[in-house]
């Protein structure tokens, strides 16, 4: 699973011209799922995320977590990170995972963000969104699960 973090002072998504989700400060996280992900991929990027210290403390330095900030998160599923951009100029998109295994997945993940006692808000699967996002920084983190099996140097 890849997920491309966003640190924000405020987003929202839209569907169909209605907001169905909105954040003050915190992490907007765009999730994609590939064919080969499990549930244990979606633990993985949870618990990354819950973690990764990208706030300032009171001397400037990303020592703070989302939870340590008390920031929500607002996941968005989004199957073009999984885009393969090697040959031509079409993305291909033949790694990302079939509907259904990409939408229970991010569920799994989404329940292990809030389990932490995160507030999570969700764009909608499948739907075409439209996301506003006042980028903090700007900061910008992308994260594979399958680096933790093969973490570059």
């Amino acid at each position: 699973m890849q997920a491309l973090i966003q640190r924000v002072s405020q987003a929202s998504v839209s569907v169909d011209g209605k907001v169905i989700g909105t954040i003050g400060p915190g992490l907007v996280v765009f999730i994609g799922v590939s064919l080969e992900d499990n549930e244990d991929d979606a633990r993985y990027l949870a618990e990354k995320i819950i973690g990764l210290r990208i706030f300032s403390d009171a001397d400037g330095k990303f020592n703070l977590s989302v939870q340590d900030v008390s920031g929500r998160i607002l996941a968005i599923s989004q199957f073009t990170l999984l885009a393969n951009t090697r040959k031509g100029r079409r993305p291909s998109f033949t790694r990302a995972a079939a509907p259904e295994k990409a939408q229970a997945l991010i569920a799994v993940m989404i329940d292990v963000l809030r389990a932490s006692g995160l507030s999570v808000e969700t764009g909608k699967f499948a739907a075409h969104m439209l996301v506003e996002i006042h980028n903090d920084g700007p900061v910008t983190i992308s994260i594979d699960s399958a680096d933790r099996f093969n973490p570059r140097k």
